[in-house]
């Protein structure tokens, strides 16, 4: 049997030896350093990463969509390694060739196209960028997409004007005008906007001044962290402490947190919420989050940050969002739930909002039980974080709903007892188990002998650390630290309730 509180310990403890984060490295990030930052450290590797992580049809990704934004960015990337001389033309050329197909065959019958962060300003920039090199037809742009929104943000930095903080982690889609960007300015670590790819931009291409040294050697750390390619997103410092101690503390995991993580996660709620790490803007998922691992620590703090949030009828992820996200909306009813549990007088004041909120989810579920999100790929993912929300803090009047959902989880599983959207994954069998177990009414004998076939899942995959990735960005990316969390919370509650049963039967 794993020893699930020796590797949750080890796992608290590389939060501290690893305070910007644990991401897997991307296609999209990766090639735009490969065309904007020729002169960093682990180009070579950064170019190799791109050919080794081609598919097989030409392509780069996840299915469904998700495949255009990196395949774009890893195909122009080539073709300008290739010019450079960064590598053998003769293999170069004809990996980006094959992109190439493979794009115009997604464009000719596009599928409907995921809604990950700014591809209505990225497959624009990208496309413009291939047409450039002259390689071969120009590529059309998808349809309903044109270049408008990516005109007025170049022409927003262009004037001198100061862009929203949110649009720094895209940066790089303004081509020159972001090394023009006089308004934008790194953090205290160098990064703009926690992306590798808009602090590269803002540099400057080829020629990073000498006044900007905080933000080469931020660069250069990062590279030489994952040995050329480079994350979506780095740090995600408050998010990834927050996700992974709500993981194992809600799972009822025995661990001991260092002082000094908890006084860090206390430090950096402010009035207007937390980021999830340096260089990007508050929002109301790290906020609550953050919020809801305090109160479970013993540290509540009350939710005020959250109310900048709220847009009347549910909490948007940061203001003026296009859309709205269901795990935000079950993260803030946790947030104010367990807040309220730990200072039961509050109840008056936020229980009207808690139940308008635990209204509003329940009104976005499935007509088949599940719930679906903007921020992962998986429909596990948002399930789990409404079930929790729902069955902990919305009260009894949404019991049907759970059991909605564990119904759709048990009717999805795989015959080796996984789950997953296009195969069965550790991440996905993780989140299918706690939704079967871990809150709401109690589990009846389908859901207790489904988990059981998850979790036995699980231990075939033993210390699983290579996880395919779900969570939306730019590109798709996995926060390892926090899905590793997600599959030990499983695997706890599994047993637990596997031992609880034993004990039972004992009795009797």
């Amino acid at each position: 049997m794993i020893d699930v509180h020796r590797q949750a310990g080890e796992l608290v403890a590389e939060l501290m030896a690893k305070p910007w984060g644990q991401v897997s490295p991307s296609v999209y990030e990766t090639g735009r350093m490969v065309t904007l930052a020729p002169w960093l450290v682990g180009q070579e590797e950064r170019v190799a990463y791109l050919l080794g992580e081609q598919r097989g049809d030409g392509s780069w990704g996840a299915p469904d969509g998700y495949g255009l934004v990196p395949t774009l960015s890893a195909v122009e990337a080539l073709l300008s390694a290739a010019a450079r001389g960064d590598g053998d033309p003769g293999v170069l050329v004809p990996a980006a060739r094959a992109g190439l197909e493979a794009v115009r065959q997604v464009l000719e019958s596009p599928p409907e196209l995921p809604d990950t962060p700014a591809i209505e300003l990225i497959v624009p920039h990208l496309v413009s960028l291939i047409n450039d090199h002259g390689r071969a037809d120009p590529l059309p742009l998808p349809s309903g997409m044109d270049g408008n929104r990516l005109g007025m943000v170049r022409h927003l930095l262009e004037s001198g004007g100061e862009p929203p903080q949110k649009l720094l982690h895209v940066l790089e889609v303004a081509g020159t005008a972001a090394s023009r960007a006089g308004t934008v300015r790194p953090t205290a670590i160098g990064t703009i906007g926690a992306s590798p790819a808009a602090t590269a931009a803002w540099l400057d291409a080829l020629a990073p001044p000498d006044s900007a040294d905080s933000a080469r050697r931020h660069l250069e750390a990062v590279a030489r962290r994952y040995g050329g390619p480079v994350p979506v997103g780095l740090p995600i410092t408050v998010f990834e402490r927050g996700w992974v101690l709500s993981w194992l503390v809600r799972a009822g995991v025995p661990v001991e947190v260092p002082p000094e993580m908890t006084a860090d996660l206390r430090a950096s709620i402010g009035p207007e919420g937390t980021p999830a790490g340096a260089g990007l803007p508050a929002d109301a998922d790290t906020t609550s989050v953050a919020l809801y691992a305090l109160s479970l620590l013993g540290m509540p703090v009350e939710p005020l940050p959250l109310a900048a949030f709220d847009t009347g009828e549910h909490f948007c992820t940061w203001r003026n969002e296009d859309g709205f996200s269901v795990s935000v909306n079950a993260h803030v009813l946790d947030a104010y739930g367990q807040y309220v549990r730990a200072r039961p007088a509050t109840a008056g004041v936020y229980a009207p909002v808690m139940t308008r909120v635990a209204r509003w989810l329940a009104g976005r579920q499935q007509a088949d039980g599940s719930w679906h999100d903007r921020w992962h790929a998986s429909p596990y993912y948002a399930t789990l974080s409404c079930v929790l929300a729902l069955g902990e803090f919305g009260g009894p009047a949404y019991t049907g709903a759970i059991r909605a959902a564990r119904e759709w989880v048990v009717s999805t599983q795989r015959d080796d007892g996984s789950w997953g959207r296009w195969a069965g994954m550790p991440e996905e069998t993780a989140y299918a188990v706690q939704t079967l177990l871990l809150s709401g009414p109690e589990p009846d004998e389908r859901c207790v002998a489904a988990a059981a076939r998850g979790d036995a899942f699980l231990s075939r995959m033993g210390d699983f650390s290579d996880y395919p990735p779900l969570w939306h960005d730019k590109d798709l990316y996995t926060p390892t630290a926090i899905v590793r969390a997600a599959v030990l919370a499983a695997q706890h509650v599994a047993q637990r309730h596997a031992e609880d049963e034993n004990k039972g039967r004992n009795r009797t």
